[in-house]
């Protein structure tokens, strides 16, 4: 493994990823406090939404897949979390490519 892609995996950030593969970030230097996480839980409610509290490891505008680590269900999402995961990654990919 180059010192690159070492550098890339140490990045770890806490995310709300929705059922569509949209994501926000929680917390990159501190895990997100349960108050934190009851608000972002209101937020997707508020909105008719449903995600995960996830892990995301790995830099997100670097080459390679970062891993998506499921915590726990926000808002009783009915669609699986590969399916949410599968379309992040492909989201992410599209912008990617449309960078370079």
């Amino acid at each position: 493994m180059t010192t690159e892609e070492t550098q890339s995996r140490g990045e770890r950030r806490w995310i709300v990823l929705g059922e569509d593969g949209r994501h926000v970030t929680l917390g990159r230097h501190s895990d997100p406090s349960p108050d934190e996480i009851a608000q972002a839980e209101a937020g997707l409610a508020a909105q008719g939404l449903a995600g995960w509290l996830a892990v995301m490891e790995g830099a997100y505008y670097q080459p390679g897949k970062p891993s998506l680590m499921v915590v726990r269900p926000l808002c009783s999402p009915e669609r699986p979390f590969a399916e949410a995961a599968d379309a992040f990654q492909a989201a992410r990919k599209a912008k990617l490519d449309g960078m370079q």
